[in-house]
């Protein structure tokens, strides 16, 4: 099945994945910043993930990748 997946270190936490996943599932983690200092987007639930793209489209700097 394929799934999101985010490189934390390109993210710059603009938040246009948040808004683009359909199932609400992704979030800015405002507990961690990367090494560029800004919070990272990632999956809260990677099993209700289905992989529809939405988010790595969105995605201004290629931050995430659906993979099988």
């Amino acid at each position: 099945m394929k799934k999101a997946v985010f490189d934390e270190n390109r993210c710059k936490g603009c938040g246009l994945c948040v808004e683009a996943c359909p199932r609400k599932l992704v979030e800015l983690d405002k507990h961690r910043l990367n090494r560029k200092g800004y919070h990272p987007a990632d999956c809260t639930d990677t099993e209700r993930c289905n992989g529809c793209g939405l988010c790595a489209m969105m995605c201004p700097d290629t931050a995430i990748t659906v993979e099988d």
